[in-house]
């Protein structure tokens, strides 16, 4: 049996509710498990085949065996009729548990897009196949799914009174928001508009108690960074200049989470926040 490791201490515990958008892998399993495992219930939003779903229920008895619930919807979160079903499904759950308990944490975690440049290879006037650059439809899709949902799934639990009267908003980002990555030009177009979103949510929810942040992680092996072109010079440079030469890990993140959850923290807002160990830095 293993020492119990002191960063996973907390004091005090959370309740309620936490709402993870991109529950099944990556972050957000991570920050689903560490907030349950702080005392929370998990409603975990996912989209995952049928080949990938043992491994979604073995994150929800994962999830139980802390002794809390794990409602967990397979659905496409940007779709906005899904997104209804899945938030008037909750509202009648919560209302059944006759309970006073709403959404304390809200994370969005979603990770979806594509990887194409803007901008084709040669010179003007080659023919070049569309499927090698961006198109608009793949544009407007990856800032959809990834910037836009934040705020449609913030409406609606809103709408709803889901929300605790102290909750937190987290989004993941990354500091591809304001840097050039190879084929990462419509990616990073979704974080800016990402943390643009969380700064305008701050402002506006702020008044009400409610706070709202993104989380800057620094490079983690994780399958969504696998599947960006150059990410092998990606993870050699974060080793080499992380203060700690080690790569983030998820739950270096699920651990700040739970720590930026905690009701101290209620004077946080509106901050693009690094999670990276001091990567960050070293420029």
């Amino acid at each position: 049996m293993t020492a119990p490791d002191p960063r996973d201490s907390l004091k005090p515990r959370l309740d309620g509710f936490a709402l993870v958008l991109g529950a099944s892998s990556g972050f957000g399993e991570a920050c689903a498990l560490s907030l349950a495992k702080a005392g929370m219930n998990i409603i975990g939003v996912h989209l995952d085949r049928r080949s990938t779903m043992p491994h979604v229920e073995e994150v929800q008895q994962q999830i139980r065996a802390h002794g809390v619930d794990a409602w967990f919807y397979n659905v496409n979160a940007a779709d906005e009729g899904k997104r209804r079903e899945v938030l008037d499904d909750v509202a009648r759950r919560v209302a059944e548990r006759g309970k006073d308990e709403k959404i304390r944490v809200l994370l969005h975690s979603l990770a979806f897009g594509t990887l194409l440049p803007f901008m084709p290879v040669g010179e003007q006037g080659t023919s070049v196949p569309p499927s090698e650059f961006a198109s608009q439809k793949q544009l407007e899709m990856t800032i959809d799914v990834m910037a836009n949902s934040l705020v449609y799934w913030t409406q609606d639990v809103f709408r709803r009174a889901l929300f605790h009267e102290h909750a937190r908003i987290f989004a993941m980002t990354s500091t591809g928001s304001w840097s050039i990555w190879p084929k990462y030009g419509v990616v990073s177009a979704a974080k800016a508009a990402l943390e643009s979103h969380i700064r305008v949510l701050a402002h506006e929810l702020g008044p009400r108690g409610i706070t709202a942040n993104a989380l800057c992680a620094g490079v983690t092996d994780t399958a969504a960074l696998r599947k960006i072109p150059g990410n092998d010079a990606m993870i050699a440079a974060a080793l080499r200049k992380n203060p700690s030469h080690r790569l983030t890990t998820v739950e270096d993140v699920s651990r700040a989470i739970v720590a930026l959850s905690q009701p101290c923290l209620y004077w946080m807002n509106g901050n693009t926040i690094n999670v990276d160990g001091g990567e960050a830095i070293a420029g």
